[in-house]
């Protein structure tokens, strides 16, 4: 049981794992922090309630996003510093992967206020596990920069990289990132997860070419996870 909201102690941030597609993903650790917790913060609070709906899980729930983490982030600490504890969840998956949590926790270690992971799901090693790959060394990069020039920067520094490179990318954006991939790279072995975890999962396999061959002919939807092998393995 975690400690009680009412007394004069500070409070603790539990940086809580939800599923990334499937709603059964979801450790029972992490339902019954859900369902102590004082307040819950969201990525994106409609996902986060249908969750909870789901769970039949009935909590206080605020936003917490990229977009209002600046005034938010301070509310939340002033919040817990008072002895109030705070569940925050992503909009899938694990808080502090590629979205705006690390914020809330830098100021949460400023103000020396205690925090917990509740581990569970998230895309890149979900989609690792089951790429084929090697998976004893690998670098996340996340989304690359959006300006051209700028990936094209990041993607020159990875072309030599001697571990597996986990990239995300956002449909309207993927052709363009693997014909990128390919000028740079050249020719390479890869494997692109997309929806993992979700009704329409599918798993492409094979070199760039074979796989930008394939997405071509079909209506790009969905998330993807690019999974892409070090030319210094076999």
């Amino acid at each position: 049981m975690m400690p009680s909201s009412q007394n004069k102690e500070k409070g603790t941030i539990y940086i809580v794992s939800t599923p990334i597609g499937n709603l059964e993903d979801i450790t029972l650790r992490a339902l019954r922090t859900l369902r102590e917790v004082d307040l819950i913060a969201a990525e994106d609070t409609r996902k986060t309630r249908k969750l909870l709906s789901y769970y039949q899980i009935a909590k206080p729930l605020t936003s917490y996003h990229d977009y209002n983490k600046i005034r938010r982030a301070p509310e939340l600490i002033k919040k817990v510093a008072a002895g109030i504890n705070l569940a925050l969840v992503s909009e899938a998956g694990t808080p502090g992967i590629s979205d705006p949590a690390y914020y809330l926790l830098q100021l949460a270690i400023e103000d020396d206020i205690r925090i917990t992971p509740i581990p569970g799901p998230t895309a890149l090693i979900a989609a690792l596990s089951i790429s084929g790959l090697p998976t004893d060394r690998f670098v996340f990069e996340g989304f690359l920069p959006v300006k051209s020039g700028k990936r094209r920067k990041r993607l020159e520094g990875l072309k030599s990289e001697e571990r597996t490179i986990i990239l995300y990318e956002a449909p309207h954006r993927l052709l363009k990132l693997l014909a990128e991939i390919q000028t740079i790279f050249g020719e390479r072995e890869m494997v692109i997860v997309k929806e993992v975890t979700k009704l329409y999962e599918k798993v492409y396999r094979g070199t760039i070419s074979t796989i930008l061959e394939k997405l071509k002919a079909e209506k790009i939807q969905g998330e993807f996870t690019i999974l892409i092998r070090s030319e210094h393995t076999k």
